[in-house]
């Protein structure tokens, strides 16, 4: 269970990013398992020129959200009113262009990322052993996830954002900015993507090709907790990462498995997903 809400807690960091931007622009983004993929390497390669693990991570998701904002005011601004296949053919373009990178960069083999010494070894209640950096990863997440949750909903930076998501056109009336918010939404959608390839990196290191699983579970957890949905992407993220743990016990094969089929079972009984708007 605890692996599971780990897990998810690294899926809905993953989704969330890709909710937000896709309920304000509207826009599908298959570039975002690519950033995540960069923010993952990032950490790896500052971490290998002795850089402290904390700062590491912290400057990975930075440099991906300056990244991302960079490309989105240069390119794919200028394709936000163009068909759904211009998104993805675009998208798609820039994640091979980043994945491609990676591996002229840093090779194709992969590395290890180590834990903060601080959090090396266990922590032992009885019977229970549980690795420290894991319970770190879940405690730290949380935090992150009610912070995320206070700007988006308590400030006036969440209330343009969501006002944003429902009409454009009436925020640019009332004299906002709003390629500039478009702008700001996106880089922090990926910086989120970032730091999550940031956080995994010392639980499963790192290899050219992890953003394509990470898209694919994010895509997995946006349909299942409803598009645009900040709630829904954090229940469907435990949800999903508490299923694919379990399953890995009981029968292991078919652990992914079950999680594209909890997903074709929401796409039949509720299409909207679970918190999605018709």
């Amino acid at each position: 269970m605890l692996n599971g809400i780990g897990l998810g807690m690294l899926y809905f960091l993953l989704a969330v990013g890709l909710t937000i931007i896709f309920g304000l622009l509207q826009f599908v983004n298959f570039a975002h398992g690519a950033f995540y993929l960069l923010g993952a390497y990032l950490t790896y390669d500052f971490v290998e020129r002795g850089m402290n693990f904390w700062l590491a991570m912290v400057l990975a998701a930075v440099i991906v959200a300056v990244v991302a904002g960079v490309v989105e005011a240069v390119l794919l601004r200028r394709i936000y009113k163009l068909p759904h296949t211009f998104h993805i053919l675009v998208t798609v373009g820039i994640a091979l262009f980043i994945q491609e990178l990676v591996i002229i960069l840093w090779g194709p083999l992969g590395g290890s990322v180590a834990a903060p010494s601080v959090l090396n070894g266990v922590v032992m209640v009885g019977d229970f052993i549980y690795p420290k950096y894991r319970l770190f990863m879940i405690g730290f997440t949380a935090v992150l996830a009610i912070g995320l949750y206070w700007a988006l909903e308590r400030t006036r930076l969440g209330a343009i954002v969501r006002a944003g998501s429902e009409s454009s056109e009436n925020m640019a009336l009332l004299g906002y900015d709003t390629l500039r918010i478009n702008t700001l939404v996106f880089a922090a959608g990926a910086g989120l993507a970032g730091l999550a390839g940031a956080l995994v990196a010392p639980i499963r290191g790192v290899e050219p090709f992890m953003g394509i699983e990470a898209l694919s579970i994010a895509f997995v957890v946006v349909v299942i907790g409803g598009m645009g949905s900040y709630v829904g992407a954090l229940v469907a993220g435990i949800l999903v990462g508490v299923v694919q743990s379990l399953m890995a016990t009981i029968w292991p094969e078919g652990a992914r498995l079950m999680i594209y089929l909890g997903m074709a079972a929401v796409i039949v009984l509720l299409p909207r997903g679970l918190y999605g708007r018709a």
